[in-house]
C-alpha cells in the first residue's frame, strides 16, 4: 500500500518528467471527455453512450480517490469547493444509474486541471506561445468552458421538452445568441426555470466576454517577480517596480 501512495505521489505532485507526462494524459482524457459529451448529444438515449458514462465516471472517481490517499489533510480535501464538485461530476457521469441527466457538470474537469498551478507551471516552460499569450488563452478558454457549461445545461433542461432543442448545437447556438444579445427568437427556453437560465448566460456569459476583449487589446504584461515585494505583472518597458520602486532586471526574452 505504501508503494502504492507513493507512486501516486510522485505522478501527481512531483516535478519529474514522468509527472508531468502524466498530467498532460489527464489533460487528454478530459479534452476527449468533453468531446465525448458533444458527440452523445447526438445520441440521446442510446444504451452504448450511456455504459460509456460509467466508464468515464469510474474514470473520474478513480482521479478523485488517488488524490484523496495521497492528501494529508482529509477533511480540508474533502471540502474543497472544486473537490466536490469533482464529486457532483461523478455523479454525473454515473447518472444512468440513478436516472437522472447532470452531463453539464462534467466540464468541470477541465476547469480544474487548467487551473492547475503545476499544469499551468508546466505548460509555460514546454509552450513559448503559452507564456507570451497566456492571458489570452486563460480568457478564452474561460468563455469557452462557460459557453459549453451553459450549452450542456440548456441541453439536459430542454432536450425532452423543447422541440426546438434536439442536440448539442441547437442548444450552443441558443446560448451564443444570447450571450451576444443577439437574440433571433427562433428558439427560446420553457418555464422559468428557462427563463433562469437565460438571464445567468446575459450576465455572467457577457462579463467574460467583455474580460476576453480586454485581455486581448490591452497591451501585454511581463511575468517577473519583484526581489523587493514579490509583484508579478510589469508593463513591457517596466524599469522599476510600480508597487515598491525596486529596480527590476528583467531579461530581454521576458519581455518578449
Amino acid at each position: 500500500m505504501k508503494k502504492i501512495l507513493a507512486l501516486l505521489t510522485s505522478l501527481y505532485e512531483s516535478d519529474t518528467p514522468r509527472a508531468h507526462r502524466f498530467h498532460y494524459i489527464l489533460l487528454t482524457l478530459d479534452i476527449l471527455t468533453l468531446i465525448f459529451l458533444v458527440i452523445s448529444t447526438f445520441f440521446h438515449g442510446n444504451n452504448f453512450i450511456e455504459a460509456l458514462d460509467i466508464l468515464f465516471g469510474i474514470y473520474v472517481a478513480l482521479d478523485y480517490s488517488a488524490r484523496f490517499a495521497i492528501n494529508k489533510k482529509k477533511t480540508s480535501f474533502f471540502i474543497s469547493p472544486l473537490n466536490l464538485f469533482d464529486l457532483a461530476v461523478v455523479l454525473s457521469f454515473l447518472a444512468p444509474l440513478i436516472g437522472e441527466n447532470l452531463a453539464f457538470l462534467r466540464a468541470a474537469r477541465v476547469i480544474r486541471l487548467l487551473r492547475s498551478y503545476i499544469l499551468i507551471k508546466r505548460l509555460r516552460e514546454d509552450f513559448p506561445l503559452f507564456k507570451r499569450n497566456e492571458d489570452i488563452i486563460l480568457s478564452i478558454t474561460n468563455l469557452l468552458l462557460f459557453i459549453f457549461v451553459m450549452t450542456q445545461l440548456v441541453y439536459v433542461t430542454q432536450v425532452d421538452h423543447n422541440p426546438n432543442i434536439k442536440h448539442f448545437v441547437d442548444a450552443m447556438y441558443f446560448t451564443v445568441t444570447t450571450l451576444t444579445t443577439t437574440g433571433f427568437g427562433d428558439i427560446t427556453l420553457n418555464g422559468s426555470s428557462g427563463k433562469a437560465i437565460s438571464i445567468i448566460i446575459m450576465i455572467f456569459g457577457v462579463s467574460l466576454f467583455i474580460r476576453l476583449i480586454q485581455t486581448v487589446f490591452r497591451p501585454h504584461k511581463v511575468r517577473f517577480n519583484c526581489e523587493k515585494c514579490g509583484l508579478y505583472l510589469h508593463d513591457q518597458d517596466a524599469v522599476c517596480c510600480k508597487a515598491c520602486g525596486n529596480i527590476l532586471k528583467i531579461p530581454d526574452e521576458g519581455r518578449v
